[in-house]
């Protein structure tokens, strides 16, 4: 009888350490999951139409059409960082739910192959295929699918033309969204069959507002002198703005995230570097000029950047005539186009400041 109770006892222990192992790994991996860090611009992205910031109109279109599950072909165009492609992404999964977003939206970026033969082959298979179902939470779900082309006017003219049949052929099951920063250059057949949006410039104060409220929930310490230069610096794109957030709090680990912090993390040429330019450029000293521009390069400020900030900087100066502004503007023009075909930035910013030279020594 001891013999049995004994051999019991022994039987009846593995049970429990095993139970406690699943339960030790449950934890771990739970806690492995909480840990997983987000990129601050996915994590706050919006996540239904009503959170989306500055674009009333847009907005208003969008939640009458989830009102009757109908929606038109869209076409959104503004600058980066306005909320495009959050706006059509937070409609979807209004309309469809979680369960079915992902197999009602075809997502196509700049960075997929997306010439001719996608849109015969990838765009026009999955537009043909028949949609059917509802949703779980028992909401009317609409009987079609979304394909949204993200920077669409980076589409080449073939392809571009190639989608006007399928856009119409498929209409019954498919919608189309097209997202792009500049409505030129789609093609006029396709503009004319979609809705057209044009997502505005997000304003200082929303982008202030939004930032706060990041800030405040990240427990970042910023002053709103900071908040302010932050938009300044992004000039209206509010991806930018939360980037560069992001790796400011990240750079200085827990303390207060100051103005130079900001400067140095968006590349922005140092107002004193600026003044520098002027200074060598009123001096009438090639010498000096060409001096200041090598230590430029040098200390591996971006020439783009620096024609963007003198540009500011030249209109805003009530020293210069009109004519001085308008000459200086011109060069800005022919040197920005020079380095975007890959122009030497050296030699840009020698002609550059060589322009600037002459208009400035001609009051002397």
């Amino acid at each position: 009888m001891q013999a049995f109770l004994k051999g019991a006892s022994i039987s009846t222990k593995p049970p429990p350490t095993k139970d406690r192992g699943v339960t030790a790994t449950a934890r771990s991996s739970g806690e492995n999951k909480k840990a997983k860090p987000v990129p601050w611009v996915e994590k706050y992205r919006p996540k239904c139409v009503d959170e989306v910031a500055f674009q009333e109109e847009v907005v208003a279109v969008l939640k009458k059409s989830l009102e009757g599950a109908d929606l038109p072909n869209l076409l959104f165009y503004g600058p980066p960082g306005t909320g495009k492609t959050s706006t059509i992404l937070a409609a979807a999964r209004e309309l469809f739910g979680p369960e079915l977003f992902r197999l009602r939206v075809l997502e196509l970026n700049a960075s997929d192959e997306r010439g001719i033969q996608v849109v015969r082959e990838k765009v026009k298979n999955f537009a043909q295929l028949t949609v059917s179902g509802s949703r779980s939470d028992g909401k009317p779900c609409p009987p079609f699918k979304i394909v949204i082309l993200d920077e669409a006017d980076s589409m080449t003219s073939a392809a571009q033309a190639a989608l006007r049949r399928t856009m119409e052929k498929e209409s019954k099951t498919t919608r189309f969204c097209l997202i792009c920063n500049y409505v030129s250059r789609i093609i006029e057949p396709l503009t004319s069959r979609c809705s057209k949006f044009r997502f505005k410039p997000l304003s200082d104060k929303i982008q202030q507002q939004r930032l706060l409220d990041i800030a405040d929930k990240e427990h970042v310490k910023i002053s709103n002198e900071g908040i302010a230069y932050l938009v300044q610096v992004s000039e209206g794109d509010l991806r930018k703005a939360i980037t560069f957030l992001q790796s400011a709090t990240r750079l200085t680990g827990g303390k207060e995230v100051t103005k130079k912090v900001i400067t140095d993390i968006a590349g922005v040429v140092p107002a004193k570097t600026i003044d520098g330019v002027f200074a060598a450029c009123q001096s009438g000293s090639f010498d000096k000029l060409e001096a200041v521009v090598k230590d430029l390069i040098n200390e591996g400020h971006a020439a783009t950047q620096l024609v963007n900030q003198l540009h500011d900087v030249v209109v805003e100066n009530d020293n210069l005539s009109d004519k001085q502004k308008s000459i200086i503007t011109e060069k800005l023009a022919e040197v920005d186009k020079c380095l975007a075909d890959g122009a030497d930035e050296h030699l840009q910013l020698i002609s550059l400041c060589a322009t600037v030279m002459q208009q400035l020594t001609q009051n002397c």
